[in-house]
């Protein structure tokens, strides 16, 4: 299944994607949070629309927000492309470089990104984001996967002045509002062929700046399952997003670039769909 949120900001509603049609399944499903992804919601969908397939359908032209309510956490994955360590003057880690992305970050995957007040240097990241579907605490490596609920594009927004220049926590720069828009949809683990081999691709004003492949992460998913649960509890919602691949404003040469008010930023991912951001002055 592919699953949508549709709707105002803080009014979306469940639905699924069908080919490229959008349906309303909030007559079955109250939404795609934590007590869904707990309590089997999955599976209980997809028996569900077995039953009754005749569904409202929505129209095209209306928003979609994140497939995911709000987490209870964002966790992200830093230098996790090998290239990307290169670009940035970074070594490969040996161990996940771990960081949380507020909540509050979160957004629809065509929303606006707005520029925090005061930046100079906010940067892109397209990554392949998963989403935990039940409980896992100190789950082993070779079962992880039976704990992921599906995979979502995702782009890491960064202010990297904040971020870098500022000392303390990577998090100032990786939480502000907008950083994080996810989707178009969840796809669920059926619905990917091959995780590990998955073309994406990201520009600014038409010209590309990222193409990659998931096939060049440094740590997998079932890895960071297993790590990201020795530490602490993941709950059924969280997101993971898993890093990003060279290409970010920061490491252009000879001199990085950032987004301003006014450029577009598109992405996209093979089986995950792509997305839009215009980016706008904060108002504030």
């Amino acid at each position: 299944m592919k699953l949508i949120r549709f709707g105002e900001i803080g009014k979306e509603k469940p639905g699924i994607l069908i080919g490229e049609k959008r349906f309303d399944v909030s007559s079955i499903v109250t939404d795609y949070n934590e007590a869904f992804f707990e309590n089997d919601g999955l599976e209980k969908l997809k028996n569900a629309l077995e039953l009754n397939p005749a569904l409202p359908e929505v129209d095209a032209s209306v928003r979609l927000g994140s497939p995911v309510a709000r987490p209870s956490k964002i966790i992200c994955i830093g230098l996790n492309y090998v290239d990307h360590c290169h670009e940035t003057n970074a070594p490969i880690p040996t161990e996940p470089i771990i960081f949380f992305k507020s909540t509050t970050a979160l957004c629809g995957p065509n929303d606006n990104v707005i520029i925090p007040k005061n930046s100079q240097k906010t940067d892109w990241e397209i990554e392949l984001a998963f989403v935990i579907g039940k409980k896992a605490s100190y789950v082993e490596e070779a079962e992880a996967l039976d704990y992921v609920a599906g995979y979502c594009l995702h782009n890491d927004y960064s202010e990297r002045a904040f971020q870098i220049e500022m000392g303390g926590q990577w998090a100032k720069g990786k939480g502000c509002d907008t950083f994080a828009p996810l989707g178009p949809f969840l796809a669920t683990q059926d619905e990917i062929t091959d995780v590990n081999n998955l073309s994406m691709w990201l520009t600014v004003n038409g010209k590309t700046f990222q193409n990659s492949n998931t096939s060049n992460l440094v740590f997998k998913i079932p890895f960071l399952v297993y790590y990201l649960s020795q530490f602490m509890t993941l709950l059924p919602g969280d997101v993971i997003s898993t890093g990003t691949p060279p290409g970010v404003g920061l490491g252009i040469k000879p001199e990085p670039i950032y987004i301003k008010a006014g450029d577009v930023v598109e992405l996209g991912m093979e089986g995950l769909g792509s997305s839009k951001q215009l980016a706008v002055a904060c108002s504030k």
